[in-house]
C-alpha cells in the first residue's frame, strides 16, 4: 500500500491539478494590479470578475454578493464584528451555537468583553442545534444569529432552512460558517434565508490564503479592513488575484462535480463506519448518520487516548486527526464532543477520517486494518481497559 494515506481532507485538501494550471499565469505573466487603471491591469480585473461569478453561483448569489478574504476565520470575523457594530443601536444580543469552530466562539467571547451578551444554544446528542431552544433564546435586542452549516469535527449538517426561516420571522441577520459545507453539499442563500455566508478556498481543492464572505445586498455591514477602496470600499488590500483565480476555479469545478464526487465520497465512508462499528468493540460512530458531510467519519474509542493512536496511525502512513485542525496540540477534549453529551474518558479517544474522491476502497481497507491493530495495541497498556475487561468477566 502507497503512503501516505491522507484522511484529513477537512483539515485541508490538495490543490486541485486544474485549480493550479489556472493560477500559474497570474503570478508571473498576469501580474497586474486588477485595481489599476490601464489595459494591461484588464485581464487581472476580469480573472477576479469570472472568479466572482463562480463563487456567487455555488451558492446562488449575485456576483456583487461575494468579498474576497484571506480565508473562513477572517469571513467568521469580519460577519460577526462588523455586524455587531453595524447592529448595535438596535441591540447587543447574539445567539451562536455550543458547537461552532473557535473562529466564532472566539470572536463572540471578545464581543462579550466589549459589553455584547452572547446565547450559545445547545445540541442534542447527533449535533443538531435545539431549535426550541434557539426560538426561546431571542430577545427583542436581538440582532445575529450565527450557526455553522456543517460541523467540522461530526460533520452534522445543520437545519439552515428552519433556522434561517426563525430569524427572518423575527427580523435577526442570519450568518452561516459554511467552510466545511461550501462545494460539498447544495446551498441556496435564498431558499435557506441566508444574510452572511463564510467559505475558505482551501477546503475545496483550492489553495490557502483566500476566503470569501457572501453578504445580502442591503444588509449593512461595515468594512473589516481599513485602507484602499478594494471590494467595493469594504474590505481594503491589494486583491489575491492568483488565490482568487484558484478559488474561482476550485469553485467551478465544485458545482460541476459535486453530485459525483459526494456520491463516491459517501460510498467511501459508509463502508469505513460500517466496518468500524462492526469489527471494532466499544467504538461510537460522532454525529448524525444521514445528514452529515459525505466525506466524514468521526468515532470515539473507548479505554485509550487519541494522541497514541494519532501517532500510531502516522507510523502506519495514514494522516488523521482527533478534531479541528485549529485546535490541534491541545490537551483538553473537543468542545464539540462534549456538547453532545461525551464524557471526558470517552471524548479524548476521539478520532476524525475525512476521505476525498481520490481516496480508494483499498485505502480504507488498509486503514480499518491498521486501526485495529492499533485500538488493540493501546488497550492492551490501558489499565482502564483492563479492569473492565476483569468486571466483565467476573460479571459484576
Amino acid at each position: 500500500m502507497q503512503t501516505p494515506i491522507y484522511l484529513d481532507n477537512a483539515a485541508t485538501t490538495q490543490v486541485i491539478p486544474e485549480v493550479l494550471h489556472e493560477m500559474l499565469p497570474y503570478f508571473t505573466d498576469i501580474y497586474g494590479n486588477p485595481n489599476a487603471v490601464y489595459r494591461f491591469a484588464g485581464e487581472s480585473q476580469k480573472a477576479v470578475s469570472d472568479a466572482r461569478e463562480a463563487a456567487a453561483g455555488l451558492i446562488h448569489a449575485k456576483p456583487e454578493e461575494i468579498y474576497f478574504t484571506a480565508g473562513g476565520s477572517e469571513s467568521d470575523n469580519w460577519a460577526i464584528k462588523a455586524a455587531a457594530e453595524a447592529y448595535a443601536k438596535k441591540g447587543r444580543h447574539i445567539i451562536t451555537s455550543t458547537i461552532e469552530h473557535h473562529a466564532v466562539l472566539h470572536t463572540c467571547a471578545y464581543l462579550e468583553q466589549k459589553g455584547y451578551e452572547v446565547t450559545y444554544v445547545n445540541v442534542d446528542e447527533n449535533g443538531f442545534v435545539l431549535l426550541e431552544e434557539l426560538r426561546a433564546a431571542i430577545r427583542p435586542d436581538t440582532i445575529l444569529i450565527s450557526v455553522m452549516a456543517a460541523n467540522n469535527e461530526i460533520g452534522t449538517i445543520q437545519p439552515l432552512k428552519e433556522i434561517g426561516a426563525i430569524a427572518h420571522e423575527y427580523g435577526i441577520l442570519f450568518h452561516t460558517d459554511a467552510v466545511q459545507a461550501y462545494g460539498h453539499i447544495p446551498l441556496d442563500v435564498d431558499a435557506l434565508s441566508i444574510d452572511m455566508l463564510s467559505a475558505s478556498g482551501h477546503k475545496l481543492g483550492g489553495p490557502k490564503g483566500i476566503g470569501m464572505l457572501y453578504i445580502r445586498k442591503g444588509v449593512k455591514i461595515r468594512s473589516f479592513i481599513h485602507g484602499g477602496a478594494q471590494e467595493r470600499k469594504r474590505r481594503a488590500g491589494t486583491l489575491n488575484v492568483p488565490g482568487i483565480v484558484g478559488f474561482g476555479a476550485a469553485a467551478r469545478l465544485a458545482g460541476a462535480e459535486m453530485e459525483e464526487r459526494a456520491g463516491k465520497e459517501r460510498g467511501l465512508r459508509d463502508h469505513l463506519i460500517r466496518r468500524v462499528l462492526e469489527e471494532i468493540p466499544y467504538a461510537r460512530l460522532n454525529g448524525d448518520r444521514k445528514e452529515r458531510l459525505p466525506n466524514n467519519a468521526n468515532f470515539c474509542f473507548r479505554f485509550i487516548e487519541g494522541e497514541g493512536m494519532l501517532i500510531l496511525l502516522d507510523q502506519a502512513g495514514i494522516c488523521g486527526s482527533s478534531g479541528s485542525a485549529c485546535t490541534s496540540g491541545s490537551l483538553d477534549p473537543s468542545h464539540v464532543l462534549l456538547a453532545i453529551g461525551l464524557p471526558h474518558e470517552i471524548a479524548h479517544g476521539s478520532l476524525r477520517l475525512t476521505l476525498s474522491e481520490r481516496n480508494t476502497i483499498e485505502e480504507i481497507d488498509y486503514t480499518v486494518d491498521e486501526l485495529k491493530k492499533i485500538i488493540g495495541r493501546l488497550r492492551e497498556m490501558s489499565p482502564l481497559y483492563e479492569d473492565f475487561v476483569k468486571k466483565k468477566d467476573s460479571g459484576r
